[in-house]
């Protein structure tokens, strides 16, 4: 876990890296919000809606987004891949992100069962990346590329390394839950919203415990490339 205190190396008080807050939580936001605007307004005119092309074209908005949100929080003031949580950890904890994202994956697909049952639906947003997944060897390859490598990294990056990490200081609840919250916000109050938001918890609660990104880049991946082979499975096989 990060902390802010004195290091004693050689007899010299050396302090760790200053950690992210508010002003990198307010550019990395903006830029994010100018980023996801601007891109999906390009891709609404140059594709047709629910198309491969699309799919594959939104999957990478949230992978650019993310990382043009975090490089612009990374440059402002601090500029120290540590204080960001891009550290190392151990095996055991990234094998831990594999198991959270299967967690993830079940809990979620539990839901989405219920909604099914329940007569409860609304408007398929993911109906893209569904026919990227199922267009054919090519298009899922670059969309598994896209949703389940680039996407985490920079979902991670902008959602935990800025935001989960600067509301640390306000104690675990409030890291974990209120950038899980925010995190699902951002995807919209629609069908993915369950999957965002405990995406974001488990990533959450991995980055809070280790101080790295990578134990929730690993969910992040995990959830996202099991969803992306189930509905190719699904759309070509069942």
């Amino acid at each position: 876990m990060l902390t802010s205190n004195p290091l004693h190396t050689s007899g010299k008080t050396v302090r760790k890296s200053k950690e992210p807050g508010w002003p990198e939580i307010s550019v990395m936001g903006l830029a994010y919000f100018l980023l996801v605007l601007g891109i999906a307004q390009i891709i609404n005119m140059t594709t047709e809606d629910a198309s491969v092309i699309s799919g594959i074209s939104f999957a990478a908005l949230s992978a650019l987004a993310g990382l043009g949100a975090f490089l612009a929080a990374y440059v402002l003031r601090i500029r120290s891949r540590e204080a960001f949580g891009i550290r190392g950890t151990s095996v055991r904890w990234l094998l831990a992100g594999i198991g959270f994202g299967i967690g993830v994956l079940f809990v979620t697909r539990i839901f989405a069962l219920v909604m099914f049952y329940t007569g409860v639906s609304g408007n398929d947003t993911q109906a893209s990346y569904e026919s990227a997944a199922s267009g054919g060897t090519l298009a899922f390859i670059a969309q598994f590329l896209m949703i389940a490598v680039l996407t985490p990294l920079g979902e991670e990056f902008a959602f935990r390394a800025v935001l989960t990490n600067a509301l640390k200081k306000y104690g675990p609840w409030i890291s974990i839950i209120g950038s899980a919250l925010i995190f699902a916000a951002v995807h919209g109050l629609n069908e993915v919203w369950v999957s965002a938001f405990v995406t974001g918890l488990a990533a959450g609660y991995l980055f809070y415990r280790t101080g790295s990104v990578w134990p929730g880049v690993i969910v992040h991946a995990t959830y996202n490339g099991s969803i992306t082979i189930l509905t190719a499975v699904v759309a070509n096989y069942l």
